[in-house]
This record gives C-alpha cells, structure tokens and sequence, in this order.
C-alpha cells in the first residue's frame, strides 16, 4: 500500500470515528480559548479553591483555560481521539485528569464545586437531571456553566456572551 493509500484511509478512520461518537452524544464543537477565560473571569471566578468538571471534555479547551486559574480541572470524554488530545494538551498540570466514559456513568469528585457543559436542547434536561443527582449524592448545590443552551426551569443566575450560569440543588426543577 503506497503512502497516499495509507493516509486516506487513516483520514477515513478518523472521519468515521467523529461522526460515530457525534451520533452518541453532543458533536464535537470547538470552545474558544478567549471567550471560555472571560466567562470564567466575569460570570464565575475560577480559583485553586474550586474544582471544576467539564461533561464531555472534547479536546481540553475549558479543562486547559480552568487548570490556568490554579483550578484542580476533570474532564470524561466518550471520544478516545480527544481524551488523548487532552491529556497531552494538560500534561504540565497535575491538578486535571481526563477520563474516557460516559457523562450518565461518570462520578463526580467529592469536591467538585462547579461544571461545565455544552449539550444540544434534546440532552439539555438529561446533563441537568444528572448533575442535580451529583448534587443530592454530595450533599451540597453545584454551580453550572452552560454555552450556548438555557437549562428549562431555572432562573440564570447570570450570563456572559453564549455561557449562562446556573446553580442546581436537590430542589431544582426542570420543565
């Protein structure tokens, strides 16, 4: 097999892989580095005290710009490409760990404090439902960070161009 052959193949493979893994959960849809800090800065102050967990981590953007706060940063990634990408992009920060699994499987830390996420309206209730779940097994309300997407029935507590903040607790309801 000559070299271009190879390389088709290979550019095939990871085509087919993306679009499987879209088909299973949110697409993959790059944050932008500028525009994470700032929501981080203006709608909810990152510091070495808070540990954030970002639902389906993609290639690191909010884990990166989270672990540049001081912030111990988690990430869990159904797609194997870019949890590999993360680790790499993370390698210099001991506080931040990406996992490969499922957002609906995966166990918070016991000192997470905030969470991020990017989901479609179809997922939106169900990324809710589950982090309220992690908040009624911790015992205390978790703050969220949401791009681009409103979580129904809760009231913002405050926006920053597409991230809307919200805090959910065992008493939060969602149309």
């Amino acid at each position: 097999m000559n070299i271009l052959a190879v390389l088709g193949w290979t550019i095939f493979g990871l085509f087919f892989l993306f679009a499987l893994f879209a088909f299973t959960g949110a697409p993959y849809v790059p944050t932008l580095s500028r525009e994470i800090e700032q929501a981080f800065r203006k709608l909810y102050k990152l510091g070495p005290r808070d540990v954030l967990v970002d639902l389906g981590s993609g290639d690191g953007t909010v884990l990166l710009a989270g672990a540049k706060c001081g912030t111990k940063v988690f990430g869990v990634e159904l797609n194997p490409i870019l949890v590999w990408i993360s680790r790499f992009r993370l390698r210099n920060f001991k506080r931040a760990k990406v996992e490969l699994g499922n957002i609906f499987s995966y166990r918070f830390p016991d000192d997470t404090t905030v969470v991020y996420l990017f989901g479609e309206d179809r997922d939106i209730r169900k990324f809710a439902k589950k982090i309220q779940d992690e908040s009624v097994r911790l015992g205390r309300p978790l703050f969220v960070i949401s791009q681009g997407f409103k979580i129904p029935g809760l009231k913002e507590l405050g926006a920053e161009r597409a991230f809307f903040l919200f805090k959910i607790d065992a008493n939060s309801r969602f149309e």
